[in-house]
C-alpha cells in the first residue's frame, strides 16, 4: 500500500511539474506603453488614458506577445524628441510629445495579417492632454474594448485584443481578460494576486491527501 502510495504521490508530483512549464509557456499579445527615461525605456505605470505627459516627453508603444511586463519587448527605433518633432513647431498654448510606434515582427502578427513598418510622431496637444489623446491625433484609427484595453493603433491589428497565445506555435484562444498593464487593465492573473492556478492548487490538494493516506497506513502496520 506504502509503495502505491509513493508512486501515486510521483505520478502528481511529474504532472505537477509539467502543468507548471505549460503555464509559463504562455504569453498575452498585446500593445504595451512605455516611458522613455533618458537613454531608456521604462513600462508606464499608468495607462495612456490617465497618463498626461508633459512638453517634451517620450513615450513609445510596442505590440508583441509576453507573459508579463518583465519580459515584454520595448520599441525600437529613433527615440529622441527633437528629431522626432523636428518638423512641429512649437506653438503657445499647446504642447507637443513624441510617440514612438513599434507595430512588432511577424512571429508576433495575429494570423493572416503583416504589421507595418515601424513609425515615430509627434502629437502636438493642449497641455492638458493625456497620452491617449495624443495617439488619437496622430495615429488614428484606435481601437479600444469595453475594459478600456488598448487592442489597435492605426487599425492594427484588424482584430483581436489581449488575447492568450500558445509560445512556440502562434495558436491563439481567446483569454477573459489581456495582459493589459499597458493600458491599466488588470488580467486575471493580477486580479487574483498572482497565485497559484485552480489546477495547480487540486493537484497540491491530491499530493497532501495521498502523502497523508501513506502515513496513515504506516501508522496502523506499526499499530498492529
Amino acid at each position: 500500500m506504502i509503495r502505491r502510495a509513493v508512486l501515486l504521490l510521483t505520478a502528481c508530483l511529474v504532472v505537477l511539474a509539467g502543468g507548471a512549464g505549460q503555464a509559463q509557456a504562455v504569453g498575452y499579445r498585446y500593445w504595451s506603453f512605455w516611458d522613455r527615461d533618458g537613454d531608456r525605456w521604462t513600462y508606464a505605470t499608468q495607462g495612456p488614458s490617465l497618463a498626461r505627459p508633459a512638453d517634451g516627453d517620450v513615450q513609445g508603444f510596442r505590440f508583441s506577445v509576453s507573459e508579463d511586463s518583465q519580459d515584454s519587448a520595448q520599441p525600437r527605433g529613433t527615440a529622441d524628441f527633437k528629431t522626432v518633432c523636428a518638423g512641429t513647431p512649437a506653438r503657445e498654448g499647446h504642447k507637443r510629445v513624441a510617440l514612438v510606434l513599434d507595430f512588432g515582427t511577424a512571429a508576433d502578427a495575429p494570423s493572416g495579417e503583416t504589421p507595418p513598418p515601424a513609425r515615430t510622431a509627434c502629437a502636438r496637444v493642449a497641455p492638458d492632454a493625456t497620452t491617449a489623446e495624443a495617439l488619437a491625433a496622430v495615429a488614428r484609427p484606435l481601437r479600444y474594448d469595453s475594459a478600456a484595453l488598448l487592442c489597435a493603433i492605426a487599425g492594427y491589428p484588424r482584430r483581436g485584443c489581449g488575447e492568450q497565445v500558445a509560445a512556440g506555435n502562434g495558436g491563439s484562444e481567446p483569454a477573459a481578460a489581456a495582459q493589459g498593464r499597458a493600458t491599466g487593465a488588470k488580467s486575471e492573473r493580477d486580479a487574483d494576486g498572482g497565485g497559484p492556478s485552480v489546477g495547480v492548487l487540486a493537484g497540491a490538494a491530491a499530493v497532501a491527501v495521498l502523502g497523508a493516506a501513506a502515513v496513515w497506513q504506516m501508522r496502523r502496520r506499526g499499530d498492529a
